[in-house]
């Protein structure tokens, strides 16, 4: 109710709604294209995954490379992508945290995270 004992106006909440709805779309579609960055071994090895949490591509210094010790190279690849996906998912809440909180909270809302 609005103050005053008048009915909300609908169609207004339902172009509020609709606003939210596109400005969510499009920072989903933004997440989508922008690349982040996470490392491992003081950057011996790099993941690189969108905002989203793709991964789009990994770089591994020679110097990690150990025949003998392959456990190390897959811990590192590991720390790295997730360290890249710990950036994405900030960037996520950044980019729609605020927009999540207009929609009621962010929890129970397709395709979001958070």
């Amino acid at each position: 109710m609005i103050p005053g004992g008048g009915q909300p106006d609908m169609q207004q909440l339902l172009q509020q709604a609709q606003k939210m709805q596109q400005d969510l779309a499009k920072a989903q579609e933004e997440l989508a294209r922008t690349e982040v960055e996470g490392q491992a071994g003081g950057g011996l090895v790099k993941a690189t995954v969108t905002g989203s949490g793709e991964l789009r591509g990994l770089v591994i210094d020679p110097k990690a490379v150990d025949p003998e010790d392959t456990e190390t190279l897959a811990d590192l690849v590991v720390a790295a992508v997730q360290a890249a996906n710990e950036n994405a998912q900030n960037l996520q809440q950044q980019k729609l945290g605020p927009l999540a909180q207009g929609l009621g909270g962010g929890s129970g809302i397709p395709g979001l995270p958070f």
